[in-house]
């Protein structure tokens, strides 16, 4: 190997680039909880075709996009690189293989389309979906890639390298990006039918928790990776990661418990994943104490966020927005506050001195990502729309997605092998008793039904009280 190398640092690399492909079925699982039964599976597959169509996409031009040398002002990569050609085995980033590193941005490539598909649940073509993809990682995530991650002695992108934006992680690349391009694909789909007048309850809510677990699992390898090596820098975006997100999962809760009156499940990892999101762009800039204030900020200003949508009348499904693109955005100005210049690009933050002006370029990357996304994306969909249609019929909507796209269901209870059950004597008796109760409360119902005389004695039915609806049901 050549010199400079180091296995250590490689290992590292690689097993953090596995952390985070495991963030999308993490995602999968954590949006499916949160959709009805009908839509369950729909959701699951949505995440995983980003799986398939951007690995395929990365190899052919994706990497060259994204970190081919600058061939236009800091806005694009080019081709040198079209199927990874010139990655050879002896080529290092810092002291890793070139190969690794394109690797472990593959998969911030894979989920960053994958959390968009939140906003957008119950109603979209999956066939649509996946045109929609291949169309925005290549017009809208490679470029931004580029400006933001690609560094080249200040030659690389024209946010990160040049202009000196700070994104650990994938703040402004990832999640604003994700997030403001969820909203965009809302405003053009419409809302589900039955927004704000039906509930929409999470279905499973431990399948959501163990989303977000999985999440928080491989966040680790998402923010700690971006290290590129098993250094110091790493050491302290892991616990920026822990910290904050534990602080914004108590934030959440907290503003929760006063609004609405209950510490929820779904608060609890909804907090979570709004705490990954806002450090992920300061873990290697701040203190640890910097990532309890950031997480606790993130975790009340997002749970206030997700109410937005019923305010402003767009429907945001599982609310991408509001956790991340708010989140994004939260964690990507306050590192222009907290960053301490002792850690990672050793850049101080107001409050350490540094002044405002570290303030004014975050604020200038969380625009400019922002307004390039929403436009791109707006377009985008547009254009899948009249080209192939995106949204899903008010018949297919109704009855469930999943049927109708992907001819399954998530829980489909058969009588299969009830031939091979055998009833415990006990539930023999009690199952013919109770037959015999109906059959004897049939015949006096069509007595009555023929006479139009109620039995006498008989209750009448008391009146169901009508389902109250509250912000937890509406998410």
């Amino acid at each position: 190997m050549p010199d400079g190398f180091s296995a250590g640092d490689t290992a590292f690399v690689l097993i953090s680039a596995a952390l985070v492909m495991l963030m999308t079925p993490g995602l999968a699982f954590f949006y499916g909880g949160m959709v009805r039964a009908k839509s369950t599976l729909n959701m699951l597959a949505m995440s995983f075709l980003s799986l398939g169509i951007v690995s395929v996409l990365w190899v052919l031009y994706g990497y060259s996009l994204s970190f081919g040398s600058d061939s236009f002002a800091g806005l694009i990569g080019n081709l040198d690189h079209l199927g990874m050609r010139g990655l050879g085995l002896d080529e290092l980033t810092g002291s890793i293989p070139v190969t690794a590193f394109a690797l472990f941005q593959l998969m911030f490539a894979v989920i960053t389309p994958a959390l968009i598909s939140g906003a957008v649940a119950d109603r979209a073509r999956f066939a649509a979906w996946g045109l929609f993809i291949a169309l925005w990682v290549t017009v809208v995530y490679f470029p931004v890639a580029h400006w933001v991650f690609f560094f080249d002695g200040g030659h690389g992108g024209w946010l990160g390298d040049r202009n000196g934006v700070i994104d650990f992680a994938g703040g402004t690349a990832v999640h604003i990006n994700a997030g403001v391009a969820g909203l965009a694909l809302c405003l053009v789909l419409g809302k589900r039918i039955g927004f704000e007048k039906d509930p929409m309850r999470p279905h499973s809510l431990p399948l959501v928790m163990l989303g977000s677990g999985l999440l928080w699992f491989g966040w680790f390898g998402f923010n700690a990776g971006s290290a590129l090596a098993a250094n110091g820098v790493a050491a302290m975006a892991m616990v920026n990661t822990q910290v904050a997100t534990g602080a914004a999962l108590v934030g959440w809760l907290v503003y929760e418990r006063f609004r609405h009156g209950a510490f929820t499940t779904l608060g609890a990892a909804s907090g979570a994943v709004a705490g990954l999101v806002a450090i992920t762009p300061a873990c290697g800039s701040v203190s640890p104490l910097g990532a309890v204030a950031i997480g606790l900020v993130a975790g009340a200003v997002c749970c206030a966020a997700v109410s937005l949508k019923y305010r402003w009348g767009f429907d945001d499904s599982l609310d991408v927005v509001g956790v991340h693109a708010v989140g994004g955005a939260v964690g990507s100005l306050l590192v222009g506050l907290f960053a301490t210049g002792g850690v990672g690009q050793g850049v101080k933050g107001l409050f350490y001195g540094g002044g405002i002006g570290q303030l004014g370029k975050q604020a200038m990357g969380v625009a400019v990502v922002a307004a390039y996304s929403f436009v791109l994306s707006w377009l985008l969909a547009k254009a899948v729309d009249r080209l192939v249609g995106f949204r899903v019929s008010g018949e297919v909507e109704t009855a469930g997605i999943d049927q109708a796209e992907h001819a399954e269901s998530a829980y489909d209870f058969t009588a299969v092998g009830a031939g091979l059950a055998r009833a415990l004597p006990g539930l023999a008796a009690a199952a013919a008793t109770s037959a015999a109760e109906r059959s004897a409360g049939r015949s006096t119902e069509r007595t009555g039904e023929r006479t139009g005389v109620a039995e006498p004695g008989a209750a009448k039915p008391a009146a169901q009280p009508a389902e109250k609806r509250t912000e937890v049901d509406a998410r």
